[in-house]
C-alpha cells in the first residue's frame, strides 16, 4: 500500500498590492484552488509557462510562504505555518533545490561547511559526525573527499548543482522540491544530473516535486504531471496519460510548442527550413 507524503487540498495564494497614483489596490490570484497528491518514492511534475503560479506553489509546499486558503498535509500531518511556528522536525521533512547553482551556494563557505550547516542548525551532531556525513554525501552525488575543502567558484555548474542536491539531502527529508534544477545547465550535464536524481530516488525512496517548463525533462523523470495555467491546474494525471492524450487545449498548445529532440524531428525541421 502506497504512503502519501504530500497532499494539497484547494490551495489558494493571493497577493494584495497597494494602489499607485492612478490605480487603486488590487489582488493578484497567483494560485487558484489547486489540489494534488504525491506518494512516497514518486515524482509529481508541475508544468507551465513563466507566471503560471508553479514557483509560488513550490514556495507554499516548502513552507516558505503560507497559503491564503486550503489545506497542506505532509506525512499525513496538516501544516499551517501562520498558526503554528515551524519546528526543526518539520523543517527537516521538506528541502528545496533551486534553479541557479551559481547563486544558491555561499561563495565564502567551503563545501564541507555548506553541507554541514543544515546539520549544525537542525541537529545535535558533533563536528566529527557532521564531517563524516558530509563526506559520505559527497560520494553519493558523484564527488570526492578532495572536494570537501574547496570553494563553490572552483566547481562547474553541474558540480555545483550536485552539491546543492547533497545539501538538500543532508537532513534525510521526506520530500525534495526541485525548482527548475537543470534549466541552467548544458544538455549533457542536464542528463547527468537527471540520472543522479533518478538513482538517488531509487536508493533512498525519495519523493520529488519537480517544477519545470521543459517537457522533455518532465517526460523522463515524472510519474504524474500537473499542468498549470494562470494559477489553475488545468490538467492532472499520470505522465503516460497526459502525454498520450492531453485533454486541455492549453496542454496541447504547450506540447505543440515544444520542439522534439529526436533525430527524425530535427531532420524534418531542417528540411522544412531549407524548402522555405
Amino acid at each position: 500500500m502506497s504512503t502519501t507524503v504530500l497532499e494539497g487540498k484547494n490551495i489558494v495564494r493571493d497577493y494584495h498590492i497597494g494602489g499607485g497614483l492612478f490605480t487603486g489596490p488590487r489582488t493578484v490570484h497567483a494560485v487558484k484552488g489547486v489540489s494534488f497528491k504525491v506518494d512516497k518514492g514518486k515524482t509529481l511534475a508541475i508544468v507551465g509557462e513563466s507566471g503560471c503560479g508553479k514557483s509560488t506553489l513550490a514556495r507554499i509546499i516548502t513552507l516558505i510562504d503560507p497559503a491564503t486558503a486550503g489545506d497542506l498535509f505532509i506525512d499525513g500531518n496538516k501544516v499551517d505555518i501562520v498558526r503554528n511556528p515551524l519546528t526543526k522536525e518539520m523543517r527537516r521533512k521538506v528541502q528545496i533545490v533551486f534553479q541557479n547553482p551559481y547563486g544558491s551556494l555561499n561563495p565564502r563557505q567551503k563545501i564541507g561547511d555548506v553541507l554541514g550547516e543544515p546539520l549544525l542548525i537542525n541537529t545535535d551532531k558533533s563536528a566529527a559526525e557532521r564531517r563524516d556525513l558530509a563526506m559520505k554525501m559527497l560520494k553519493k552525488v558523484g564527488l570526492g573527499h578532495e572536494h570537501y575543502n574547496r570553494y563553490p567558484h572552483m566547481f562547474s555548474g553541474g558540480q555545483r548543482q550536485r552539491i546543492a542536491i547533497a545539501r538538500a539531502l543532508m537532513l534525510n527529508p521526506s520530500l525534495l522540491v526541485l525548482d527548475e534544477p537543470v534549466s541552467a545547465l548544458d544538455l549533457s550535464v542536464q542528463a547527468q544530473v537527471l540520472n543522479l536524481l533518478a538513482d538517488l530516488q531509487d536508493e533512498f525512496q525519495l519523493t520529488y516535486v519537480f517544477i519545470s517548463h521543459d517537457l522533455s525533462v518532465v517526460r523522463y523523470i515524472a510519474d504524474d504531471v500537473m499542468v498549470m495555467y494562470f494559477g489553475e491546474a488545468v490538467e492532472y494525471g499520470s505522465r503516460d496519460e497526459v502525454f498520450a492524450d492531453p485533454k486541455h487545449s492549453y496542454t496541447r498548445t504547450l506540447f505543440a510548442a515544444t520542439p522534439r529532440a529526436d533525430v527524425a524531428s530535427i531532420k524534418a525541421r531542417l528540411a522544412k527550413k531549407k524548402a522555405a
